[in-house]
């Protein structure tokens, strides 16, 4: 069930910890990073832009939002683990389609900002950023409805797709 207000899309590579990590550099990121899999960050966009600073995080929290999987491959079992495709379809139409090499932070960029902050730990996921189409984003803006059917897959692993019903 949906919560009220204004809710998106976001689809994302979700890279899952698989060891105790703090101030990884790049170049060793990856050793850290136990598998990728897809995920849906769906965001309730008025409760996430209100108040001053905007609340992102909070808008994220409902329960049922962040949906992940239903796999995690492997880096090493992908042929080009920094080049995956991503995609989500809002009752059959493809809203959002991007590469993970176009995203504005890498894995291994991530992990290493992550990492000098706060220590990461086994299990610990990181929702990497999504591409153009979310719903806040399109003119006319547009979001979920009670009923929509919304499905993310990436090139990750064919088993590795989410689909739900708002």
């Amino acid at each position: 069930m949906l919560p009220p207000g204004q809710v998106d899309w976001e689809v994302e590579l979700v890279a899952v910890i698989g060891r105790h990590g703090h101030r990884v550099s790049r170049e060793q990121a990856w050793d850290y990073v136990a598998g990728l899999s897809v995920g849906q960050d769906i965001s309730e966009r008025v409760l996430q832009l209100s108040g001053a600073p905007a609340q992102f995080s909070l808008g994220k929290s409902y329960p049922g939002f962040a949906p992940i999987g239903p796999v995690v491959v492997t880096p090493d079992e992908l042929l080009d683990k920094d080049d995956l495709e991503l995609g989500c379809s809002i009752n059959g139409e493809q809203v959002q389609k991007g590469r993970t090499s176009e995203m504005v932070f890498s894995v291994p960029e991530l992990v290493s900002r992550l990492s000098a902050v706060t220590p990461l730990l086994p299990g610990d996921v990181i929702f990497t950023g999504t591409p153009a189409g979310v719903g806040l984003g399109r003119s006319p803006q547009r979001f979920l409805a009670a009923g929509d059917g919304c499905t993310v897959t990436s090139s990750v692993s064919a088993r590795c797709a989410i689909g739900f019903v708002a």
